[in-house]
């Protein structure tokens, strides 16, 4: 082998390793489009009555939604027997992490709620720990439930919700 075919062995193994890590980066978990998997989105610009106000949509299994903090919003989960209900967010782009990350869990006729919330760090260090912010509630009436949330970081959200029959546990 003369000289300028091993220097072109040397660059085809560099170009190789380099593809190599490209594509095994592209596999790796934590993904915007893992987080989605094969959900739709809703824009949540409907309106649909829930405990004497309005929602702006029914998220399920098959559907997501999407948004910018600070902000807040609100949404309509059905829930067919007693459930723990996730609410799962996928953060992108956070500036900055605010005060306070909060969501409401509202039983079927708002008749009581379930308030949890966080400092802005320990929601951004959730979601650099598990690659997702996760909050949930323990909800026993059957029904349509008022989910709000709310939260003064500076961020782009995906949204998404799991209702778990506390059956299945």
């Amino acid at each position: 082998m003369d000289g300028s075919s091993s220097g072109e062995v040397r660059m085809m193994t560099r170009f190789s390793a380099g593809v190599l890590a490209a594509v095994l980066g592209l596999g790796c978990g934590g993904s915007r489009a893992d987080f989605i998997g094969g959900r739709v989105e809703d824009t949540c610009d409907a309106a649909w009555p829930v405990c004497g106000s309005m929602a702006g949509c029914i998220l399920g299994p098959e559907s997501y939604a999407e948004g910018r903090f600070p902000g807040q919003g609100r949404f309509i989960v059905q829930v067919p027997e007693a459930s723990t209900v996730r609410v799962h967010f996928f953060l992108e782009d956070a500036v900055a992490a605010g005060e306070e990350t909060a969501v409401t869990f509202h039983e079927e006729g708002c008749r009581s709620r379930i308030r949890q919330s966080l400092s802005g760090r320990t929601a951004l260090e959730l979601m650099e720990k598990q690659g997702e912010l996760t909050r949930e509630a323990d909800l026993t009436g059957v029904g349509d439930h008022l989910i709000e949330f709310s939260s003064d970081m500076q961020a782009r959200y995906v949204l998404k919700v799991e209702v778990v029959p506390q059956r299945n546990r």
